[in-house]
């Protein structure tokens, strides 16, 4: 089978298309046909870095982690699924070094395969798991919020989603927006405002203005009950201006930083101000799990969805140009960057 692979570190050209034996799966697995592999900043990343913990990367590794096919076999005791089905996959490339989606077949554990809702595309299974997944973790930590997502699940809850035209951003609004909350975001530029009034902003605010705070206290006087953040470093002095008491900051990013991050006690102290740090990785298989759930519920209900009608215009590439497509998401191509590898 046709797959993109690399060993070692290093820039977009390291990767290479190559041949692999088609894996077989075992107890608890199932192996999936890939239709369409999408690419995220964490897989370009552990790409230069070597490994997700950046220790390194001497294996032959194939990148990417969501993709969604169709499931091509399964393994001895799979009930949960059979050949033909839908499907999308939640972290394929954490499983192993050779599981990433930039290949034509996949082979991962049960756990991390999701059943594709009826009507809903494999471009919609492949550009939804990490930014969807993260979203739905970042609006769910906060102390007086829910764990789960639905309708009404945040009713009466005002959130700022930062950097809401970026593929998080743009899930974090919608997921927000069908759970019922009012929701602000912050963007740069003209048209990346559209993108996050087409997502379902109800507030789309520039965060170069000099009057920010004072337009985010405008709308929510007593303050903001979750801010989920993209780049903590540069926004920490913002947050005990526009949190309420009891307030969360769930952290996915730092962009635009340093790595560190400096808060000052006081005001933090006295808002009982509370900061979640989230990675997908570790957050656990439960989290992650509970996560998919709610956003199968949000595709079904038409509440999730891709495209630049929504905010999230796609860049595809066939998957020999796998290199280009991890160099335009590294370049920092605005909506989401998709490999065709069954077109």
């Amino acid at each position: 089978m046709r797959a993109i692979t690399y060993r070692g570190t290093g820039g977009p050209d390291v990767l290479s298309l190559t041949e692999r034996e088609l894996d077989e799966p075992a107890a608890g697995q199932v192996r999936v046909r890939v239709a369409v592999s999408g690419v995220n900043p964490t897989d370009w990343k552990r790409r230069r870095t070597g490994g997700l913990s950046g220790d390194g990367g001497s294996e032959v590794t194939v990148p990417n982690q969501d993709g969604a096919g169709v499931v091509d076999a399964v393994g001895p005791g799979v009930s949960e699924f059979s050949v033909g089905d839908r499907v999308w996959l939640i972290l394929a490339a954490y499983h192993a070094p050779t599981s990433g989606t930039a290949q034509e077949y996949t082979v991962l554990p049960v756990e991390k395969v999701i059943a594709l809702p009826d009507g809903v595309g494999f471009d919609e299974g492949a550009a939804l798991g990490i930014p969807a997944l993260t979203a739905h973790r970042a609006l769910t930590v906060a102390e007086d919020g829910p764990t789960r997502l639905g309708p009404g699940a945040l009713a009466g809850r005002t959130i700022l989603v930062t950097g809401g035209a970026g593929a998080v951003g743009n899930a974090t609004i919608q997921l927000a927006r069908w759970a019922g909350a009012t929701v602000l975001t912050s963007v740069s530029t003209d048209d990346k405002a559209e993108l996050a009034r087409r997502a379902g902003a109800h507030y789309v605010l520039r965060y170069t203005s000099d009057d920010f705070v004072a337009d985010v206290r405008k709308i929510a006087p007593d303050g903001l009950d979750l801010i989920v953040e993209v780049a903590a470093g540069t926004n920490a002095a913002l947050h005990p201006q526009l949190l309420r008491t009891r307030g969360t900051v769930a952290v996915y990013g730092d962009d635009r930083g340093t790595g560190t991050i400096a808060l000052e006690f006081g005001p933090n102290l006295w808002l009982n101000s509370r900061y979640q740090f989230l990675v997908l990785y570790t957050v656990g298989t439960d989290k992650l799990r509970a996560g998919a759930e709610d956003v199968n519920a949000a595709l079904k209900d038409g509440s999730l969805a891709i495209g630049p009608e929504r905010g999230l215009p796609l860049h595809r590439y066939p998957l020999a140009d796998t290199a280009e497509a991890h160099r335009a998401s590294e370049n920092g191509a605005v909506g989401k960057v998709l490999i065709d590898v069954h077109p």
